[in-house]
């Protein structure tokens, strides 16, 4: 998606950050099998640092660019570094956060500022030297060539813990920014305060992509610092100075809390009252090994084996923990709110996540998922309607429909323990009302005019969707009539088809149709479409295949025309063709989101060999073990979701269906934690050249469907493929 061009080795902090959902302890490092640099370059925008999953704090390097591809912080081909900051975005395509920066310098006579790459002593940021750079997950290390200081990081939940191994000097400092966010961030209000002579607290209040994000923060060190020294515009700067020897290593804990400086103070005493920098990167080691481990494949393929662990680390990162250690947390309604018994998350990039990160996470991790829709139904409480794209308090509206609706009806139908399905019920049905966004014109003309919206196309088709997922969710509730009446709204779509072109393409108030037609346009947020053109949103109807058949006239019809998607010609014309339409085979895109779906619609029609092509066709050319490795944007997980439900060997299409439609499984077996024991994917007879599905069994019995059910997934099992070559 793009908008614009550890743990102490304690008993509380070990209880701080263990993995929910009774995950096993591993048998293997599956962090060994981790690149943390896939997707650094290119656009893929991922995380690098140290953190433990779904933890509040992602402790990494920031660099001074401010671009599109610097959004996370980092990037392959950048090798500045303007501080550690706390809080990162991994995968999305704007950029904020990058909240409380630490730098340690050395020199008393620096430049407070963020600096600039063509003037080496502006500001404090300096070199890396990547060859001697470090990054696994839970640990970060790298040298600052300027300062010859070396830099390790790790971190808690909710504690960043960094150790700076410094040169002799008089004048060493960490230095603690508030003022430098992520890219269309700025400070609005922020404070620093010495407590004693090792703890600084304060805070940092900002507008950007969030309209107005608090983070507050306590740091400690390891050695009493000599004095604190606000410098910078609006004193925004906070040196700590200290005299240092040869190699001497000082410490930094840095507690974040969205709440209060006295709930910053609080975390950092309940996760990391010690320092022991080592037992504490080892926890976190062992956190992320316990979260990995809810997927165990066998495959002789070590190069799989990588992208695999590694996209499911990507989807490890965010949702992020967001409340303090004693429950309390800051709402969307801008109150702070007293914890329910449930873990409250922040960062959720939903238009992209719904489709496959969300029903991912419902199978692998099922109470987080629980505690994930539930923080869902508390922002719909306190804001008046689900999330979009919602982080730290704050909406950001950002991307078209309701996306927000899906997750929680998929919940509704897979019937998830942990929730209220009445509330959740409620929450579809109040976010459905609501006329804002198009949604008013949606009402008054039974679709969205394109002369009276932008994105219009965009807007109203995933509004469908949405309304797909909730009538499977009225008919899962026993309201027979709600069923009815959102299955006929999820129809609107159909008004944008034109059966003489054979696209769905902008429509406007009197029924006329936008004129210049092309189907390989885009202008970017400026026309119909939302990053895309209309030979990728003709095919955007996940909820409704049979309506789409019935458009095109028959099914061979269908066929005929998706074929035609992969092997036209890939040129993409327009005043500002989005960035986003990427991963291009023929005219489907892969490296954006509303495609990802398109391929099962081959099995869904019957044709399930052309599937298993494109699947592989996809594994090989789009997801590479190298930092240009994703065709897109990682979107908080989601492109690596796609590979890691299509490795396995199925795929949701259908919102809250509960269904899995089958593709091409990638590994020799696949086993999963569930609650009703271990279910186990084989696929016999694997291989480059077998790769295609012959005969399937459930349990041991032929099986003939060619999806399978969430419920049968979650009972336990095997569900065993017999793999074979082209007919």
């Amino acid at each position: 998606m793009k908008i614009y061009y550890l743990f102490a080795a304690l008993p509380l902090a070990v209880a701080a950050c263990s993995p929910q959902g009774g995950a096993p302890a591993p048998e293997a490092d599956y962090t060994g099998y981790v690149d943390v640099k896939i997707g650094t370059g290119g656009h893929g925008h991922v995380f690098v640092g140290a953190n433990v999953p779904f933890g509040l704090v992602q402790l990494g390097p920031t660099s001074i660019p401010q671009e599109w591809d610097w959004v996370s912080g980092y990037h392959d081909s950048d090798s500045t570094v303007i501080g550690f900051s706390h809080t990162h975005f991994s995968g999305t395509g704007i950029g904020d956060l990058f909240d409380v920066s630490v730098m340690p310098v050395v020199g008393s006579d620096l430049t407070y500022a963020r600096g600039k790459e063509d003037d080496p002593q502006s500001g404090l940021w300096s070199y890396a030297d990547r060859s001697r750079e470090v990054a696994r997950p839970g640990y970060y290390s790298v040298p600052l060539t300027r300062y010859g200081i070396t830099a390790e990081l790790t971190a808690t939940n909710r504690v960043g813990f960094h150790r700076y191994t410094f040169p002799a000097s008089d004048s060493a400092a960490i230095v603690i920014d508030l003022q430098n966010g992520g890219c269309w961030d700025r400070t609005t209000a922020a404070s620093m305060k010495e407590l004693n002579d090792s703890t600084v607290v304060g805070y940092r209040f900002s507008k950007g992509w969030a309209p107005d994000q608090k983070v507050y923060f306590a740091a400690r060190t390891s050695k009493p610092f000599s004095s604190l020294e606000l410098k910078g515009q609006d004193d925004m700067y906070g040196r700590l100075n200290f005299a240092t020897t040869a190699g001497e290593q000082i410490m930094l804990k840095v507690a974040l809390s969205p709440v209060s400086e006295e709930g910053a103070l609080a975390n950092l005493d309940a996760e990391l009252p010690g320092w022991n920098f080592e037992a504490t990167e080892a926890d976190a080691k062992a956190a992320w090994n316990s979260e990995l481990a809810r997927v165990r494949i066998e495959t002789p393929d070590s190069v799989e084996r990588t992208k695999f662990y590694t996209s499911l680390y990507h989807t490890m990162i965010a949702p992020s923990t967001y409340q303090d250690a004693d429950g309390t947390y800051y709402g969307a309604d801008g109150k702070i709110h007293q914890g329910d018994g449930h873990t409250n998350y922040t960062t959720y990039s939903l238009w992209d996540t719904y489709r496959a990160a969300m029903p991912l996470m419902s199978i692998i991790n099922p109470d987080r998922n629980a505690d994930m829709i539930n923080t869902m139904l508390n922002i719909c409480d306190q804001q008046g309607r689900l999330p979009v794209w919602h982080f730290w308090g704050n909406e950001t509206n950002c991307m078209v429909g309701n996306p927000g609706i899906i997750p929680v009806a998929d919940a509704i139908v897979k019937n998830q323990p942990g929730i209220d399905r009445e509330r959740a019920y409620k929450a579809l049905l109040v976010t459905a009302a609501d006329t804002a966004r198009g949604g008013g014109l949606r009402e008054k003309y039974g679709y969205i005019p394109s002369d009276l919206m932008t994105e219009s196309v965009a807007y109203d088709m995933e509004y469908a969707i949405a309304d797909g997922a909730i009538a499977r969710a009225a008919e899962a509730m026993g309201d027979t009539a709600n069923m009815r009446r959102f299955t006929e709204r999820s129809h609107s779509y159909r008004n944008y088809f034109d059966p003489t072109t054979g696209f769905i393409r902008g429509r406007m108030a009197d029924k006329s149709w936008r004129t210049p037609f092309d189907p390989r346009s885009s202008n970017h947020r400026a026309d119909d479409y939302c990053e895309g053109n209309a030979w990728q949103y003709t095919w955007l109807v996940p909820q409704d295949l049979e309506g789409l058949e019935q458009c095109f006239g028959s099914r061979e019809a269908t066929i005929a025309r998706l074929d035609s998607l992969f092997t036209t010609d890939s040129e993409l014309t327009g005043d500002l063709v989005s960035s986003d339409i990427s991963g291009l085979i023929g005219q489907y895109a892969h490296g954006n989101e509303p495609s990802h779906h398109v391929i099962y619609f081959y099995t869904m029609l019957g044709e399930p060999d052309k599937a298993a092509d494109r699947v592989r066709q996809v594994f090989d050319e789009m997801y590479l073990a190298e930092p240009n490795g994703l065709s897109g944007n990682e979107d908080v997980g989601q492109m690596s979701a796609w590979y890691i439900l299509s490795a396995l060997g199925f795929y949701q299409v259908e919102p809250a269906s509960g269904r899995y439609w089958f593709g091409s499984p990638l590994f020799d077996s696949a086993e999963i934690d569930v609650p009703g024991g271990k279910f186990t994917v084989k696929a016999i007879g694997n291989s480059k050249d077998n790769k295609y599905i012959r005969s399937v069994k459930l349990n041991g019995k032929e099986y003939d469907k060619p999806y399978i059910m969430h419920s049968d997934i979650m009972n336990g099992g095997t569900l065993e493929f017999t793999m074979g070559p082209a007919k």
